[in-house]
């Protein structure tokens, strides 16, 4: 068995314009804006929605928007999502990305959070 739950929601942006994006989504969503200085590519946008992580992400590739969810078992879950019909495209660190049916992307990482223990479901 293994656990996990939907830990937040990036803001995908091509890296040129991501200060910008980052100040308009912190104004947008009455949020303040925090680069993470361990992962430059991050701004992290405080106070975005209660209890969920929100932030942008400077990438190198068209906007859009992903969800990550946080495991105590990459593995498990990513087989789990990929039986669910997902297809595993990338992998960044211990972080692995895959492709919804509808062609949705989200991330699947290690617990994150110290919201994990109190809200994460538990899978057989």
């Amino acid at each position: 068995m293994h656990r996990s739950r939907l830990y937040a929601l990036l803001i995908d942006t091509p890296a040129p314009e991501a200060a910008e994006a980052s100040a308009f989504w912190a104004a947008a969503l009455g949020a303040t804006a925090t680069p993470l200085p361990s992962y430059e590519q991050f701004t992290s946008l405080h106070g975005a929605v209660p209890g969920f992580d929100v932030a942008v992400q400077a990438v190198d590739d068209a906007p859009r928007m992903h969800i990550d969810i946080e495991t105590d078992d990459v593995e498990a879950e990513v087989a789990r999502l990929v039986a669910l019909g997902a297809k595993e495209v990338a992998q960044w660190q211990e972080c692995r990305t895959l492709r919804a049916p509808g062609g949705h992307l989200l991330c699947v990482l290690p617990v994150e959070s110290d919201r994990f223990e109190a809200e994460a479901k538990t899978w057989p």
